[in-house]
């Protein structure tokens, strides 16, 4: 067979990137460095040469759209030339098999992380690393590299430090010996003209600049929605370990996600003191795991918070709502009542003035408030009202439904939305259903 030459030429940045033989890499970059190229080259060339049996490895995302606008096209391109390997595309779940060794090159995204659980990799590139939870390195990432000794390959440009980028450089400093660690600024890789850097500093922020360019993790999080109380807790001492107390009673938040993440919040009221205590996350999975997981807790419940839409009935549960499943397995909710996103906000932000968490059992939770970031409007060069949704927001909207279960102490912008005739139907208010269980509680 001749000799297979695929069209890449790796930057000089990335020529120890490429070199080093460690089992676990993390590269830090600034914007049009050329990171996500660099990382598909390694797989392929891994996925070639790879002589395991039916060699697997992954490319992941923040979002499955993510990865297949990122890196999709450049997975074929660079690929083309190894046709007389019988290289096959499967354009239906973004994959790409060898025929030579039946290796596979597949993307994924981090909100349906769950899919990843269960398989194994020969080696798993996280891409937009701050972007992901860190819980998923732990829970699912590492789990999948473990039989097999599959290499970590992680690449991003920070957000702060609470995220799984901010996370895996902390220990690949502490871990040289085990870990290749490089962060690329644009001041020194000289990749983008000193001209264009100007340009994209006018346009922005210095906070964004030093993020975005200069790969500064310590640099404020623009546009983050809680960050002035999440500091005002830290300065106050509010953000510490053991806050369960075995005398009170414990509630749950909960965001329901359909088709994305479920988070639950585990929380105690003691005066005017909120105290979140713990917290869980899930995707993909059904209610009685859920029901289960509290049940698993050592905590004597008080009452368990679910927003508006869990009482719309489902007709792939048989007509029956969440609140109906639940209440069936035993799980009595409350119904919080719908209203603006920005009342929502503006309630917890009121709630979070004596609120303490637990940074342990609250990890998760606790990096997503810190993380949770407004949209932002490229025309107008200014943020939305609206924040995003992303990895961050499924435990951001489960606490605001404390925020709206303690309304009575805030001062919301304008009367609550109205359910009843705007989003309940008449068979939902008349159903002969609901004299057969409790009639849903809203608050």
């Amino acid at each position: 067979m001749p000799e297979l030459v695929i069209p890449y030429a790796p930057r000089d940045v990335f020529r120890p990137y490429h070199a080093s033989n460690k089992r676990f890499s993390v590269t830090v970059a600034h914007r049009r460095c050329g990171k996500t190229v660099a990382r598909l080259n390694r797989l392929i060339r891994a996925a070639v040469e790879c002589k395991k049996l039916n060699p697997r490895f992954g490319y992941l995302c923040p979002y499955y759209v993510q990865a297949k606008e990122i890196a999709w096209q450049y997975l074929k391109h660079y690929t083309a030339p190894l046709a007389p390997l019988g290289v096959k595309y499967h354009e239906a779940d973004l994959s790409i098999t060898f025929g030579h060794n039946n290796a596979t090159i597949r993307l994924y995204g981090a909100e349906n992380a769950e899919r990843m659980r269960g398989l194994y990799f020969d080696g798993i590139a996280p891409d937009e690393a701050q972007g992901i939870s860190a819980a998923t390195l732990r829970t699912i990432i590492m789990p999948c590299l473990a039989d097999r000794q599959g290499w970590l390959d992680l690449s991003g440009t920070p957000k702060g430090w609470e995220n799984l980028l901010g996370e895996v450089v902390k220990i690949a400093r502490n871990n040289p010996d085990e870990w290749f660690l490089q962060i690329l600024r644009a001041s020194e890789t000289g990749i983008l003209p000193q001209s264009e850097l100007d340009i994209q500093r006018k346009l922005m922020s210095e906070n964004e600049f030093q993020q975005e360019y200069e790969c500064d993790f310590e640099a404020a999080i623009t546009g983050a929605v809680y960050g002035k109380q999440i500091a005002e807790m830290e300065t106050a001492g509010r953000i510490k370990p053991d806050l369960f107390d075995p005398e009170l009673k414990v509630n749950t938040a909960w965001d329901l996600g359909f088709d994305d993440s479920t988070a639950i919040w585990f929380w105690q009221q003691a005066g005017t003191e909120v105290r979140l205590i713990d917290c869980y996350e899930a995707s993909i999975e059904d209610l009685p795991h859920y029901v289960a997981v509290l049940e698993s807790k050592p905590y004597e419940y008080g009452n368990h918070y679910v927003p508006h839409d869990a009482a719309n009935k489902l007709l792939a549960a048989g007509g029956k709502s969440i609140v109906q499943q639940l209440h069936n397995m035993g799980v009595k909710t409350k119904i919080v009542a719908a209203t603006t996103q920005q009342n929502q906000i503006e309630a917890l932000r009121m709630v979070m003035r004596n609120m303490w968490i637990d940074p342990v059992k609250c990890e998760a939770g606790l990096a997503a408030l810190k993380q949770y970031q407004y949209e932002f409007d490229q025309d107008r060069k200014t943020f939305r009202s609206k924040p995003k949704h992303d990895w961050a927001s499924h435990f951001a909207d489960a606490c605001e439904i404390i925020g709206q279960v303690l309304r009575k102490d805030v001062k919301e912008k304008s009367p609550p939305k109205t359910r009843f005739l705007e989003e309940m139907t008449f068979n939902e208010l008349f159903s002969t259903e609901s004299s057969k269980i409790s009639k849903p509680e809203w608050i």
